[in-house]
């Protein structure tokens, strides 16, 4: 069953399946919570994957700085060429044994001719979320600071013996 909002607020009150949020209010949705972007990265190298990731490599990355458009703003903005960029969310989501996610672009971005790509998040993860944006608009793109980028869906599930207990675990 997919969590409505009801259900991903009693959640994150009660269990804090999401914490470092923003804004409450404005980030949770009718079937999920948006997650927004916290640092924007460019590639700066290649990466290296094999079967067993006994040689996986990630490749390196830069931050890119956001740019204040007036003094007076508290955010700035990234201001994106057309390429392919990380994003690390603000958020850390928890997830029990008994429940993985999916994530999905907002809308917004696609009308703009940006794209993001994620992973499943599996049972038992624990941890910031990281995710691909991809820029196709031959123009480019500007994201401000804490942009509602990425809209992330709770799936409960029966619940596993073993949650992750992958590289990226942080709890």
């Amino acid at each position: 069953m997919v969590l409505n909002r009801q259900q991903v607020e009693e959640k994150i009150e009660e269990e804090n399946l999401v914490e470092d949020y923003p804004h409450l209010e404005t980030q949770i949705t009718q079937n999920g919570f948006d997650l927004t972007a916290g640092e924007i990265h460019r590639f700066k190298g290649p990466g290296k994957l094999d079967f067993s990731n006994s040689e996986r490599k990630l490749p390196e990355t830069e931050a890119v700085v956001p740019e204040k458009k007036d003094e007076s703003d508290d955010y700035g903005w990234w201001v994106l060429e057309p390429g392919v960029y990380k994003v690390v969310a603000n958020e850390k989501v928890n997830l029990p044994n008994d429940m993985m996610a999916f994530t999905f672009p907002r809308s917004s971005l696609l009308r703009m001719g940006v794209f993001i790509q994620n992973a499943a998040w599996e049972a038992g993860f624990s941890g910031t979320g990281e995710f691909l944006l991809q820029v196709n608009n031959p123009e480019g793109v500007e994201i401000k600071e804490n942009a509602r980028v990425n809209q992330i869906v709770f799936q409960e599930m029966d619940e596993v013996d073993e949650g992750y207990d992958g590289r990226y675990h942080e709890a």
